[in-house]
């Protein structure tokens, strides 16, 4: 492959992402506004800020390759897209919708993390070093948010099983219980000290 045909992939690799962070910034909202949980919607207004970022970092690389980012629709992300906005579309307990956006969020940031380092791959194999640190940065912010999400789905995708109540009224039984065996105890102590004293 000469340099020229990798430059001319390397350019439709970065329309392509141009085209997915764009539907994203449409898209990101619609999914802080689904989640039930605060933490979750956060997550998705803080990637919403990073993806405008990311959007920028496009814009400067195309700069100084002086070529438009417009004119390609990336069809993976639109698909995601579209899956995800089934799934809010669904009629889902909160704690399930949540889980479920999660997952979809997932699927949004692995397909990032491998378009985002295949552009890095080409921008180090072209020499566009400053290329490479811009899609370095995001690259990593990209990893970053899919940690956070990971992190977040213990506790989200718990909640979405029930498990958590189903412990909270095992608790309460055992403590019931507890309470029940320790009135017992008393009881019968107490009646060890009346017949002491009757004795």
């Amino acid at each position: 492959m000469t340099n020229d045909a990798l430059r001319e992939l390397y350019i439709d690799e970065l329309k392509d992402l141009y085209s997915a962070e764009n539907q994203l910034v449409k898209a990101l909202p619609k999914m802080a506004k689904a989640a039930s949980s605060d933490e979750l919607r956060a997550a998705f207004e803080e990637h919403l800020e990073q993806t405008k970022n990311q959007v920028q970092r496009l814009d400067q690389i195309f700069g100084m390759l002086e070529e438009n980012g417009k004119g390609k629709k990336c069809v993976g992300m639109e698909g995601l897209i579209k899956e995800g906005a089934e799934l809010m579309g669904e009629d889902y307990d909160d704690e399930v919708m949540d889980a479920g956006l999660i997952g979809a969020a997932q699927r949004v940031e692995h397909y990032e993390i491998a378009a985002y380092g295949t552009a890095r791959s080409f921008a180090e194999l072209l020499g566009e070093q400053e290329h490479v640190s811009l899609l370095q940065e995001t690259l990593d912010e990209e990893k970053e948010t899919d940690q956070k999400l990971t992190t977040l789905s213990e506790d989200i995708n718990l909640e979405a099983t029930g498990d958590e109540e189903g412990e909270d009224e095992e608790s309460l039984e055992l403590g019931e219980d507890a309470e029940a065996e320790s009135g017992i105890r008393k009881s019968a102590q107490s009646g060890k000290r009346k017949l002491k004293r009757a004795s």
